[in-house]
């Protein structure tokens, strides 16, 4: 499957999406801020890949003039659900419908990865104003936390990847040669039902490409391994949110 169709794969599981992704925590939008050189309050900022509006929820919320740019069919339906008030377009980061110069802030919640970056680049300097900021974030669960290396080993024989597990740097090579982003790396946790670790897992793109039977199948035995860990029924996810920022 090519990387479109996987990218549109999470229009199958808007809703879940919504209901059990992990969000983002004050300090990523703090480091947002204070990389980009402006307050995200009254800026014109362009969600990119909003998905079910999981970061256009909180840039709103810090007073920031959202406009959402989503591919997915579903995941618009589901974003206009919760967010009936917010501008969406249909779009996405390598043909972006928006004027020239008419952003201060581009964002990317966990999509930029989605882009042809031979695409998206010229794009994202074509929207933003001069001193405009392009801002890209990945939230990834915590591999030095022993339950979570131990689950992310399981997830990479499961779906044949490298043995080893991702540099935490990782994120943070190739994004754009061409830009100069300064980083940040960020560490957070949430408290959640061992069901709703369960169906955030089940969210993910690899598991809805794979098949209801397979998914369940991997689901069942990671709920035995996670309910002795976890007797309470909470699980306590840990992850890093990786931010890089440049300013045109």
């Amino acid at each position: 499957m090519n990387r479109t169709s996987q990218a549109r794969s999470f229009d199958m599981a808007a809703a879940d999406y919504a209901a059990n992704r992990p969000s983002y925590p004050p300090a990523l939008f703090d480091a947002v801020e204070e990389l980009a050189g402006r307050p995200l309050r009254g800026a014109r900022v362009a969600d990119v890949g909003a998905g079910t509006g999981l970061a256009t929820t909180l840039l709103r919320a810090r007073g920031a003039h959202v406009v959402a740019v989503e591919p997915g069919p579903g995941m618009a339906s589901q974003f206009r659900l919760g967010l009936p008030d917010v501008p969406l377009v249909i779009g996405n980061g390598d043909n972006l419908p928006l004027a020239s110069g008419s952003v201060d802030i581009l964002t990317y919640a966990q999509a930029w990865h989605w882009t042809d970056r031979n695409k998206s680049v010229p794009e994202a300097l074509r929207v933003l104003r001069p001193g405009g900021a392009l801002a890209l974030w990945w939230n990834d669960s915590d591999s030095t936390v022993e339950w979570i290396a131990d689950q992310d080993a399981r997830l990479r024989r499961l779906f044949g990847a490298a043995e080893s597990a991702p540099d935490p740097m990782a994120r943070f090579r190739g994004l754009a040669p061409e830009l100069d982003f300064a980083t940040r790396q960020m560490n957070w946790s949430r408290s959640v039902t061992l069901d709703r670790h369960l169906a955030n897992l089940a969210s993910y793109s690899d598991f809805l490409v794979l098949g209801r039977e397979a998914t369940g199948t991997f689901l069942a035995r990671e709920r035995a391994l996670l309910a002795a860990l976890f007797p309470s029924g909470t699980v306590e996810e840990h992850y890093v949110v990786s931010l890089a920022v440049a300013v045109r």
